[in-house]
Parts: C-alpha cells; sequence; structure tokens
C-alpha cells in the first residue's frame, strides 16, 4: 500500500505522521507529501526520507492517496493529481462531508474510503470512523489508521454526518470543558494555576479510568455521587434543564448539519 501521497500535512495530516512515526507503522521514505506551507512536523518527514511536493511524475508510484485538505479546497487538490495517478491508487479521505462517489469521480474511478479521525492519532490514541463501499479500500484506510487508534467502521456513508459530530468534533468539546472548568474554578477563588492543574489532572484521570475500567459512564457517575452530596448539587444543574443532554444533543446535530453542508 506505500508509497503514500499525503495531500496536505496541516493538524491532521501532521498529527498522522506523528503518530505512525511512533508507531512504527510506516516509515518516512513510505511518504510522498504535498504540502505548501511547512511546519515542524513536515521538515522532520523531509529530513528523514520523505520527499516533500515531488515532481507529478512521480505521483504514479503512489499506491494509497490521503486527501487530507480542507474540504473547500479538495476539489483542486484532486484536479492537481488524479491525472498523474496510477489506475490501482485507492483513494483514502478524510475531507468532512465530502460524499464518496464525488471523490471517486474527481479521482476518475478510483476507490475511495471516507473516514472522520481524531488528532490523538499523534500519541496513538485516535479515533476514526471508517466508510467505504469496496473492501479494499475500506482495509486501506485500517491500514492507515488502526495503527494509531480505535477504527470503527460504518454501515452507511450518511452516518458519518454523525460520527463527526460524536466523535471527529467532539476533542474540541472536551478541551472546550476543561476551559469553563478551569474558569470556573478561579471564579471560586482558587489561584488560575491551581484551577488550571486541578481540571486538567482531574479529567485525564477520569477518561483513564474510563477507558481502563470497562465500565458504562453512568455507573461510574453514580459512583462518585453521593444522595445529597456537593457532586449531586453540581450534576442537578449539569443534567437538568438546558444542560449537558441538551447541549450535547444540539451540538451534535450542528456539527452533522454543518457536515452536509461541506459535501454540498
Amino acid at each position: 500500500m506505500t508509497p503514500i501521497l499525503m495531500l496536505g500535512a496541516g493538524s491532521m495530516g501532521g498529527a498522522l505522521i506523528d503518530g505512525w512515526r511512533a508507531a512504527g507503522a510506516f516509515q518516512a521514505a513510505d511518504l510522498l507529501i504535498r504540502e505548501p506551507y511547512t511546519n515542524p512536523t513536515l521538515e522532520a518527514a523531509a529530513a528523514a526520507g520523505a520527499l516533500v511536493n515531488p515532481a507529478d511524475q512521480i505521483l504514479s508510484r503512489a499506491k494509497t492517496v490521503l486527501l487530507a485538505v480542507k474540504p473547500q479546497m479538495w476539489r483542486e487538490a484532486a484536479a492537481e493529481v488524479a491525472q498523474h495517478l496510477a489506475p490501482d491508487a485507492v483513494i483514502v479521505s478524510i475531507a468532512a462531508g465530502v460524499k464518496s462517489t464525488d471523490i471517486a469521480q474527481a479521482f476518475g474511478g478510483r476507490a475511495v474510503a471516507r473516514v472522520m479521525p481524531t488528532t490523538a492519532v499523534a500519541i496513538g490514541r485516535g479515533t476514526t470512523s471508517i466508510y467505504a463501499a469496496s473492501a479494499e479500500a475500506r482495509a486501506r484506510a485500517h491500514a492507515l489508521f488502526a495503527p494509531v487508534g480505535t477504527a470503527v467502521d460504518l454501515a452507511d456513508e450518511e452516518l458519518l454526518h454523525a460520527a463527526t459530530g460524536v466523535s471527529g468534533s467532539a476533542p474540541a468539546y472536551l478541551y472546550a470543558f476543561v476551559e469553563a472548568l478551569e474558569a470556573a474554578g478561579a471564579a471560586a477563588g482558587l489561584p488560575a494555576a491551581d484551577a488550571s492543574r486541578l481540571a486538567r489532572s482531574t479529567i485525564a484521570g477520569a477518561a483513564a479510568l474510563l477507558a481502563a475500567s470497562g465500565e458504562e459512564p453512568a455507573e461510574l457517575r453514580k459512583q462518585v455521587t453521593s444522595p445529597g452530596g456537593t457532586t449531586q448539587a453540581a450534576l442537578e444543574v449539569l443534567m437538568g434543564q438546558g444542560g449537558f443532554p441538551d447541549l450535547l444533543r444540539d451540538a451534535v446535530a450542528a456539527a452533522a448539519r454543518r457536515s452536509k453542508e461541506l459535501g454540498g
């Protein structure tokens, strides 16, 4: 499945490069990278043997093409390279909302897998939703993303919109929550530095326990909620009208709606 042609090596592409290197999944020499802007990850990959911004005639070597540009730029990226690719090259796209049929058409009918990963692939803890009508393309997507986290197959391409809201966009929800928790701690009188340390360490520990214990989130919540205690008082605010259930339902719906809009 190599060489891998990466169209884009920004936040997500760079995270994948970091994750692959840490996991020993692919070597820098396996990568052909098209990216107009430099960054430390790209520079390190080039120094280790990746071919950055290769000439058009070299693109025919690519067995796998990772479409990792912003959704608004995908057609331009496809138009620049499609005619130079080998007929059996497989396309794996992370462009949110862009339909596999449109991608296949732009890449001359080649097999396509759509994926929605998270940037935690950089540390081998990513989560990737995968849809592909082609078994070969699905296997290719798994080969790229399974070494750097959890890969979940979806039976229907339309489910990728919801998966974007629940998974692809969700790390930002958590980071926003931690920001707000830090601010709330400072508002309650804690020094800002202490509020930051407490909030970040607590959330990271709770997430690690959820992953390690195998318990349902509801059960873990009950374990730390004494009747009439401080946690219950807080949860009555967070879980009440206009709280987490309503907010997250609306947030996921908004992300899914935007995903559909990006696909045209």
